[in-house]
């Protein structure tokens, strides 16, 4: 049977792969497996925090997932529509035992996810999720009278959220003079994200920030980015914000419509760190995805770059591992340790702003320090993706490459996770030249790791 967990929680098609039986026997297993794991005081009822994005599916199933840890002893208090961050905190901030976050992030509104926040609002590591997935369909003692958990309601509880997000930037950041278009991606931010802006003084123009429970991520938000190009033109604003359903990334716009990717936030950000004295060892975490243009540019800023596999998990673990205060991806994930303990998209977008409002240049400016680089990539399916890296034959044609592109380019073989597939990702000076190194590598993977027998 497959693994249940993916790389972010158990994520599919809502009452359908996700269904309503599944969220409570999830919730039911990990308030067990949490409990003898130590993570509940002896003391008194442990505590699990709910909250969900705005999908209409995220209802039945918080209804699933609260009767789940309640019918275990737990009690549960439920903080209705907020960001993933948002829930990731409040379980440290309210020193709660566990949280629980319904949402499929930037996924389309049919789907759903289920993510876990252990105590201090830490992700789940792969042998806690798999022993929830072992205990899912034991039998147990069910408590009776006034053992089963109580359910309460706290929506207060994100104005906490927005206060500690406000805080982070310092008592002198202000945002006065800074015209901003947030993108909410009709999601769990319309709240949180449009308050902490205007908090800060800076005149806010919502954007797709109505949901109706069908619409969030519906070409909106950091996938779709067209809407926020044309509304920050419309408006004149300084800044556009792309934030997902669950807010726990952010892309950006600047003043002549030119989006500014997850790199280009990275590299602004860990220059701001280091002026501050904040940027740990002068280093800050990225995956091996990042632009060479953004590898560059930190090394002539003398920035080091630790460099990690695919995925924010192992952003954080990287950061966790060696006292790391920044990391992030070029999708928009950014970690700033010192104020969450995940991905936080409005904390990320606060401070992209505070360096504009602090250093008086536009968001141009200030991202120009990273010259991108076009980036080709090119999926090759149907081969045996565990001989990418031993084969000698594309070993040498990778070498080849690389040699020819020397520092203008950057050529990268990365197989899939889940599927008999290779991706070829190259950079160079030219897009063209990009697509032709990239064909090239394909068609030496193609021939040299098929798994179609030959003609």
């Amino acid at each position: 049977m497959a693994r249940l967990f993916g790389t972010d929680g158990v994520r599919g098609t809502a009452n359908l792969e996700l269904t309503a039986e599944i969220a409570l026997e999830l919730s039911v297993a990990a308030a067990h497996v949490l409990g003898e794991a130590g993570a509940f005081g002896a003391s008194r009822r442990p505590v699990a925090l709910v909250g969900r994005d705005t999908r209409a599916s995220g209802e039945f199933l918080e209804a699933a997932v609260v009767a789940g840890l309640a019918s275990a002893g737990v009690n549960v208090v439920r903080l209705g529509v907020i960001p993933t961050p948002g829930v990731a905190h409040l379980v440290g901030h309210l020193d709660a035992d566990l949280g629980v976050m319904l949402s499929a992030s930037h996924n389309p509104m049919p789907d759903n996810g289920i993510k876990f926040f252990a105590r201090g609002g830490v992700k789940l590591d792969d042998t806690i999720e798999d022993a929830i997935e072992q205990r899912m369909d034991e039998v147990w003692l069910r408590p009776t009278g006034a053992g089963v958990g109580r359910v309460i309601d706290d929506p207060g509880a994100i104005e906490a959220y927005v206060a500690h997000l406000v805080a982070s930037l310092g008592a002198d950041a202000s945002l006065e003079g800074l015209t901003v278009v947030v993108d909410c991606a009709n999601g769990a931010a319309c709240l949180t994200a449009l308050a902490a802006f205007d908090a800060q003084g800076a005149t806010v123009v919502p954007l797709h920030a109505e949901p109706d429970g069908l619409n969030i991520n519906d070409n909106c938000g950091s996938t779709h980015m067209a809407s926020l190009q044309a509304a920050v033109l419309e408006h004149g604003a300084d800044l556009g914000i792309a934030l997902d359903g669950d807010a726990d990334r952010c892309l950006a716009v600047d003043h002549t419509g030119e989006v500014v990717d997850g790199d280009q936030i990275l590299a602004i950000l860990a220059l701001a760190m280091r002026e501050q004295g904040t940027l740990h060892s002068d280093t800050v975490v990225a995956t091996v995805m990042s632009n060479l243009g953004f590898l560059n540019a930190m090394r002539d800023a003398g920035v080091h770059v630790d460099q990690t596999k695919v995925g924010d998990r192992y952003v954080l673990e990287a950061m966790n591992a060696n006292g790391f205060t920044l990391g992030g991806e070029q999708s928009g994930h950014v970690i700033m340790s010192e104020f969450a303990t995940t991905g936080d998209g409005v904390l990320t977008a606060l401070h992209l702003a505070a360096r504009m409002a602090r250093t008086r240049h536009t968001l141009r400016d200030l991202a120009a320090v990273v010259t991108r680089l076009p980036q080709v990539l090119v999926n090759v399916p149907n081969v045996n993706k565990a001989r990418a890296g031993i084969d000698p034959v594309v070993n040498a044609a990778v070498s080849a490459e690389s040699r020819a592109l020397g520092r203008n380019g950057r050529v990268l073989l990365r197989p899939s996770g889940t599927e008999p597939l290779v991706r070829v990702m190259v950079e160079a000076d030219t897009a063209e030249r990009a697509m032709e190194v990239a064909q090239r590598l394909a068609e030496v993977v193609r021939d040299r790791l098929s798994l179609e027998p030959a003609r």
